[in-house]
């Protein structure tokens, strides 16, 4: 047992291996003494002539790679490593770093850059992160792969805890039946999201998916924009207009917010769940409509009855199928699947590289309570990717973040660190400066060329 216990203080990386090419022995030789009682593989090379056939026998986890080398520098080779499917991370290390370097190792694909003479931290702290980026990999296709033979797998709804497993088999076995089903849960939880799966899964399919937000429409309109009016209806009813419901015909009308609609329109609504017909506001003839209607609410309608603010009646005719989302705070298991799945839908369309979820970033995602919740957590992953860096908390971490393979250059990715620190010191350029370590001068020089 005690044996377990050094062996896993030595080795922290036993899991790893790394090939080091340098043509220098002295620093050939450091990097080995450190790392080969931490890792459980370590090869090393002077030349990438000598590398090549080393890579050929082994997998190596990471390369820690010097540009200046005699033959091909560490730079083409990483261009080559990347043309032939090498996924690994790569640390270049170069005694020359200017800005003309920075960006071919960004260019080419660079994991880090370390600039000799570096410290044993320094180096320990680059390969650290490449290997905990290794690990969230390695987890996260593991994960998928569960997932997608999971019976929570529906198209839209992103989970893999308990609790969204039971919501998923419940949206399966409600979603073929014809029923008036209601979504309950706070704001943000993904209440819409559900009802377009169940559209989807249902045999209305092929129908219109009619979503309304009740809050958003004045009391005054909402029969109208619901159930349409006759021309002259009402004071500015210069035409007749069919209502919400009419166009839904054949497919689902969402009711989000319901708890928001006026007791009279709420009346309405009954009739025409158990009627299945409509009347036009001003209207003496009624009209028969085919539509499922799901309605959702983030307030306890119990409550509402009880304070006479929702009629008791229509309650009971909504809650017959119910079916309950859980806040996010409930199942944190499922933030690094969310995180993932709203960086594929957003990176197209921001035109930026997607981040590393890392294992401390991680950590403090699953400790906050999300009052906003799934949504809270989309605008999170959309505002770190606009600023490049996981923003979160009242005073987050102000490191640069370029994900291996971008061709972003350097200048862009400091314009985008400035601007990110700013708008993290609410455009205070002085306190800015301060935590940028420049001067207000450079500052200002920097914005008026940006023409902030």
């Amino acid at each position: 047992m005690e044996e377990s216990l050094v062996g896993e203080r030595e080795a922290p990386w036993r899991q790893y291996s790394v090939l080091i090419v340098d043509d220098e022995p002295g620093m050939l030789s450091f990097l080995q003494r450190a790392l080969s009682s931490r890792c459980g593989l370590v090869d090393c090379a002077d030349t990438v002539e000598a590398a090549r056939p080393m890579l050929s026998r082994n997998r190596y986890d990471l390369i820690v790679l010097d540009i200046a080398l005699p033959g091909c520098s560490g730079i083409d080779w990483l261009h080559e490593l990347r043309q032939d499917g090498y996924a690994g991370d790569v640390v270049l290390m170069t005694a020359y770093a200017d800005l003309d370097t920075a960006i071919d190792a960004l260019r080419a694909g660079a994991a880090d850059l370390l600039q000799k003479p570096f410290s044993l931290a320094l180096a320990l702290n680059a390969i650290q992160r490449c290997f905990e980026r290794s690990t969230l990999a390695r987890e996260n296709f593991v994960l998928r792969r569960e997932i997608s033979t999971h019976a929570a797998d529906i198209e839209g709804v992103v989970g893999q805890s308990e609790l969204m497993i039971k919501v998923c088999e419940r949206l399966k076995r409600i979603a073929p039946t014809p029923a008036t089903i209601l979504l309950s849960g706070e704001s943000g939880t993904g209440k819409e999201v559900a009802a377009r799966a169940l559209h989807r899964m249902s045999q209305r399919a092929a129908g219109p998916f009619v979503p309304v937000n009740c809050a958003a429409i004045s009391a005054e309109l909402i029969e109208s924009e619901l159930f349409g009016h006759i021309k002259g209806a009402y004071t500015g009813a210069q035409q007749s207009r069919e209502g919400l419901f009419y166009y839904a015909r054949g497919g689902t009308l969402f009711l989000d917010e319901i708890s928001e609609l006026p007791l009279a329109a709420q009346a309405k609504l009954l009739r025409v769940l158990e009627e299945r017909r409509i009347r036009p506001v001003g209207s003496e003839q009624e009209v028969a409509v085919d539509v499922r209607v799901i309605a959702a609410t983030n307030r306890d309608l119990k409550t509402e009855v009880a304070a006479q603010r929702f009629r008791q009646d229509l309650y009971y005719r909504l809650q017959v199928l119910e079916v309950t989302l859980p806040p996010l705070r409930e199942r944190p298991e499922d933030i690094p699947l969310l995180v993932e799945h709203f960086m594929a839908q957003l990176t197209p369309n921001l035109g930026v590289p997607p981040l590393s979820l890392d294992p401390r970033t991680l950590a403090r995602m699953a400790d906050y309570d999300w009052p906003g919740n799934v949504r809270e957590l989309r605008n999170l992953v959309e505002r770190s990717l606009i600023l490049g860096w996981f923003d979160i908390g009242p005073e987050p971490e102000m490191g640069i973040s370029v994900t291996a393979g971008s061709d972003e250059t350097l200048e862009a990715v400091e314009k985008r660190h400035i601007l990110a620190v700013l708008a993290a010191c609410d455009g205070n350029k002085s306190e800015a400066s301060r935590r940028l370590g420049i001067s207000r001068k450079t500052m200002d020089r920097k914005c008026q060329a940006w023409g902030l």
